[in-house]
């Protein structure tokens, strides 16, 4: 939610709305003491337009969905759909009133979210919606927009229906902004929806936030501790928002759906009780997918980003098939699945239809936060028509993509910044950040080793190594590299990810040529660099080979997450046992 602008990916919002903070926007109410109050609350319907419904939906298997067109809200409806549900889509305001439930999924910016509901004449007639007490969802901006203001932008003035003013988590205090993982609630009163939960992590991705008041805490059905404990969900009669996103959140999200969706349904099944206590650390399933020389799509594994076997044949190493292999990292406790398009789109991203498949379909069954990387930057395609890289990022959105990761195209905008100090707005990092938020934006680093005698011998961050290099040198320097690794770049891994984190990066995966596919663990060396010099999240990659490489980089770095590849894939190492073995070692995860 760091976005400027919005740009729309659906019918509904008009493309590029521009916003207002000024006070001419329009707001709901004051304070939460008007909820009830139907005559304290005067509301202006738009010309033509009568508050009152004129017919309700009357089939109990339609969900109203307000889709007003930012990031991944595809999720949102495969599990609407998942627990048997259709869908009606918002088209104008009289199907907001005409909702038997309303689902309102918010991506984005709290600034450009109301002034689409503005324009559309759509702030208003939901506040009459939630001021009938009608069952109501709102989801992550969902629940910010409720609130009175939010500083994102801002001030910019929300719907004011709930008092206080939605601010951005403190980053001075040693926390990673955004906040992205999966933590714990603190449920303080019956929340309805929240039953099912039973102390278990849910996910969350976000950098903004409201605080617990004397004036909304009649509101406050759970929090979350995170620095500070902010309002993780509210409630009040059949009113319900939530800032975690339980479609992202794997079996406990879709309970709390199932349970706001069958608010009569009498679910017998205790709760499965957790350990959940703050945030956990990531276990990532990366799946390398490209074209094999038969012309499907299989999942491979690089060695040092090799990804041929070495026969006779040549041919690429074929590990199994994407959709498939998404399905079952989710059953077995990943907490999110990235998707590496190693082709790289090398001709025309948007004609890459396989890929785009992968994600739709492992979109419906994988209630998980998925990421894809490879070729987004800008293009011409063969009839001369330019495509920018935040129109290919939009597309893997709609397709089902939570994260983009951007990779040599990011190293080339850190290059230009770095040299010149000035951020033109124009690199594919600011783009997709300014619209779509910086959490929704990963900056994947591939740097290799270069052993030093003296750290002074170079102008980059040189730290001294656990393992001398082949002439005994103590040092060395990470060197970025582009192009899968086959070109150097005059840059240092350190002083990327510095760069890439002003331009706007929300997390780094990390990863390590020299460690990639070795099974001796991951570059502790590299990591301890990079995350002691960031404030966002960093993804630790390349190089897992045992349990005790999870535990080892989670204990001596300050890595939020750890991906492997090739050990799940051949089944060598299970996630489950994978996290087992964390929680015997005292570290926080989703079991």
């Amino acid at each position: 939610m760091e976005a400027a602008t919005f740009t729309s990916a659906t019918q509904f919002p008009t493309a590029g709305s521009s916003y207002s903070s000024s006070s001419s926007l329009h707001t709901c109410g004051s304070h939460s003491l008007q909820f009830f109050r139907r005559s304290s609350h005067k509301l202006k319907p738009s010309k033509g337009f009568s508050i009152r419904a004129s017919s309700f939906v009357d089939d109990d298997s339609v969900v109203t969905l307000l889709d007003y067109g930012a990031g991944n809200v595809r999720s949102v409806r495969n599990a609407i759909r998942f627990l048997g549900f259709d869908i009606k889509d918002v088209q104008t305001p009289e199907d907001i009133m005409n909702a038997k439930r309303l689902i309102f999924p918010g991506v984005g910016a709290f600034a450009a979210a109301m002034d689409v509901l503005n324009k559309k004449g759509m702030a208003e007639v939901l506040c009459a919606y939630i001021e009938q007490d009608r069952p109501f969802l709102g989801i992550c901006l969902g629940l910010q927009l409720l609130f009175e203001s939010s500083t994102e932008n801002g001030p910019v003035k929300g719907l004011g229906l709930i008092p206080g003013v939605v601010g951005r988590f403190d980053s001075s205090n040693g926390f990673r902004v955004p906040h992205i993982g999966w933590n714990a609630l603190q449920i303080d009163k019956d929340s309805q929806i929240l039953d099912d939960i039973g102390n278990r992590h849910v996910y969350f991705v976000h950098s903004y936030r409201a605080m617990p008041s004397d004036d909304n805490r009649e509101w406050i059905s759970s929090t979350c501790n995170y620095g500070d404990n902010f309002i993780a969900s509210v409630r009040r009669g059949n009113v319900h928002a939530v800032q975690f996103h339980p479609e992202k959140s794997g079996d406990v999200g879709l309970s709390i759906l199932r349970r706001f969706l069958y608010p009569k349904c009498e679910i017998t099944k205790k709760p499965v009780q957790r350990k959940a206590s703050k945030l956990a650390k990531r276990v990532i399933a990366c799946l390398d997918v490209r074209t094999n020389d038969k012309g499907d799509l299989v999942v491979t594994k690089g060695d040092q980003y090799d990804v041929r076997e070495h026969t006779k044949e040549n041919e690429v190493r074929n590990l199994g098939k994407p959709v498939d292999l998404a399905g079952k990292y989710y059953l077995d406790g990943a907490d999110e699945v990235s998707f590496l398009n190693i082709t790289g789109f090398r001709d025309f991203p948007l004609g890459d239809l396989p890929m785009l498949q992968v994600l739709r379909y492992t979109s419906e069954n994988v209630f998980v936060p998925l990421t894809v990387g490879g070729g987004i930057r800008d293009f011409t395609d063969g009839s001369g028509r330019y495509y920018s890289s935040l129109e290919v990022a939009s597309e893997y959105f709609r397709s089902g993509a939570d994260k983009v990761s951007i990779g040599s195209d990011a190293v080339y905008a850190a290059e230009e910044y770095l040299k010149t100090g000035v951020k033109t707005g124009k690199s594919s990092l600011e783009q997709i950040s300014r619209v779509y938020g910086n959490q929704a934006v990963v900056v994947s680093i591939d740097p290799r080793r270069v052993y030093l005698k003296d750290p002074n011998d170079v102008e980059f961050k040189a730290v001294r190594v656990r393992n001398p290099g082949p002439n005994g040198e103590e040092y060395a320097w990470y060197q970025c590299t582009v192009n899968g690794g086959r070109e150097g770049r005059l840059i240092g891994a350190f002083e990327l990810a510095k760069a890439v984190e002003e331009l706007g990066a929300g997390e780094i995966l990390l990863n390590c040529i020299d460690c990639d596919g070795q099974g001796k663990g991951f570059d502790i060396d590299l990591i301890k660099l990079i995350s002691d010099a960031v404030s966002i999240p960093v993804i630790a990659s390349s190089g897992a080979g045992a349990v005790e490489h999870f535990s080892e980089v989670f204990s001596e770095t300050k890595a939020s997450a750890a991906l492997a590849a090739g050990i799940f894939h051949r089944k060598e190492v299970p996630i489950q046992t994978v996290k087992e073995h964390l929680f015997k070692e005292g570290i926080e995860v989703r079991m």
